[in-house]
């Protein structure tokens, strides 16, 4: 498995905290080390630094390399830079043509991609949890982790699952974007709809093939040589993998 971390969005949800040219994910909130600092550690408990990419973009490029150095120099080289900022699809698939470009990875592989702005605890079952989404992704899912809902939050999107199998996970029946509070309180009685994470796991051949019939614009641009796809990313739709 490999794990790409995004750090490039810029945290706008926690201004004035978290600014354009400071955003959340560099933030400090509930400890001494920074949000991002707190994801590399989660990741390490599960990967080595040699299956970890970093993605951000060239505003935040020298924020970014003295952040990971403090925690592992080694994951300093693993730094991968977007051309233009885009969203999480088109960065999603850069990171993946850099997996098999310059990695030589499996398309049958899986890639866990996160965030780099949580705030998770317990380590332990974050660890659980991601083992357990290769497992699923290597059946040909695209797993998606959700959270519990704790309040109709109006900030965030949802997804609606079906009862979960004998396995431990669920099925998603339908993503719902960012809705107004009534339809969250609809959502949080339910007790099935659960916040989207911005987590997910999948082999690169399965999101491949979800962009060849989804996104043909990405998997298009995406099908040129990375040096290709760097030089045309500006032609990237700005659109997130939800």
């Amino acid at each position: 498995m490999k794990a790409l971390i995004l750090a490039g969005g810029s945290g706008t949800r926690l201004w004035p905290l978290s600014r354009e040219t400071f955003p959340k994910q560099f933030l400090k909130i509930n400890s001494e080390k920074s949000l991002l600092q707190q994801t590399i550690e989660r990741v390490l408990k599960i990967l080595s630094p040699e299956d970890i990419i970093l993605l951000t973009n060239e505003q935040y490029r020298f924020l970014v390399i003295s952040e990971v150095r403090e925690i592992s120099p080694t994951l300093s080289e693993r730094i991968f830079l977007e051309p233009v900022r885009r969203n999480t699809a088109p960065a999603i698939a850069l990171g993946m043509k850099y997996c098999l470009e310059k990695l030589n990875t499996s398309p049958d592989e899986v890639l866990f991609v996160c965030p780099s702005d949580h705030i998770i605890k317990p380590i332990n079952k974050f660890v659980e949890y991601v083992r357990l989404a290769e497992d699923v992704a290597k059946q040909g899912y695209l797993v998606a982790f959700g959270i519990k809902p704790l309040y109709p939050e109006t900030g965030y999107g949802y997804f609606k699952v079906k009862n979960a199998d004998k396995n431990g996970y669920f099925i998603v029946e339908k993503f719902t974007e960012k809705r107004d509070f009534e339809s969250a309180k609809k959502f949080l009685s339910k007790g099935n709809f659960y916040w989207n994470s911005g987590m997910f796991a999948f082999t690169i051949k399965t999101m491949l093939e979800e962009l060849k019939i989804h996104a043909p614009e990405i998997y298009n641009l995406f099908n040129q040589p990375l040096e290709d796809m760097l030089s045309n990313f500006h032609k990237m739709p700005d659109i997130s993998i939800d």
